[in-house]
């Protein structure tokens, strides 16, 4: 059976595999699925890793065109940072700027990703906000799900990409961050230059492109781009 291989965000891991399946299907082929951080995944693929599509940040689909490794890029989603907790623990107030600092300092423990583009953000967040030693202090750093430090009990507070928090068992969305301060992450898909599936790569891209998806989507934490 013909396979294509896909490079995919962590982010949209779950709208992946809810339709890989009936794509598969339809096309009688296999979507082999590499879930990694865009920034894990590209440095994978400057090593030598290869594949038939991506499904990146924007910046890092558009990084691979500039190397001539893709040809296009095709938005997406609209993701939003926020925060989770473990299931049935008070949620802390974040509904404004002051309310989010204040909350991050009265936290005992605060998760967030090491590599992704939530993580990144968020230690520049914590400079800008003027409490990065308080945080760096208590702040619990994996790649991965961190909501699952939370639900765990191992973090008080989880901050990352609603989409992955919403992959953690176990946890509670307090919600997204205030518009002052939130990063919106735009996920973007791509046919790699060396495809040698590049037809049924552009066929599952736009698929992930279609307007029929949108309720899905935003069921997993996101817009539709």
């Amino acid at each position: 059976m013909t396979e294509i291989r896909v490079f995919s965000t962590i982010g949209m891991r779950t709208v992946l595999e809810e339709l890989a399946p009936g794509f598969e299907l339809a096309h009688g082929c296999t979507v082999a699925r590499v879930y990694d951080s865009s920034v894990a995944a590209m440095k994978r693929i400057a090593a030598g890793e290869t594949g038939d599509a991506a499904v990146f940040t924007a910046a890092a689909i558009d990084d691979l065109i500039a190397q001539g490794r893709m040809l296009a890029r095709t938005d997406l989603t609209h993701s939003f940072v926020g925060v989770a907790v473990r299931r049935g623990a008070p949620r802390p107030d974040i509904s404004t700027p002051d309310k989010f600092k204040s909350a991050l300092l009265a936290a005992k423990s605060v998760a967030h990703s090491k590599t992704g583009a939530s993580g990144l953000y968020f230690v520049s967040l914590t400079e800008r906000l003027g409490i990065a030693d308080a945080i760096k202090a208590k702040a619990v750093v994996i790649d991965g799900i961190v909501g699952t430090l939370a639900a765990r009990g191992e973090a008080e507070i989880a901050v990352q990409q609603i989409s992955e928090l919403m992959q953690a068992d176990g946890v509670d969305i307090v919600g997204r961050l205030p518009d002052e301060l939130q990063s919106v992450t735009v996920f973007s898909a791509g046919v790699f230059t060396a495809s040698t599936q590049s037809e049924l790569a552009r066929a599952f891209v736009a698929d992930l492109a279609s307007p029929a998806h949108a309720a899905l989507i935003r069921r997993n934490g996101m817009e539709p781009a």
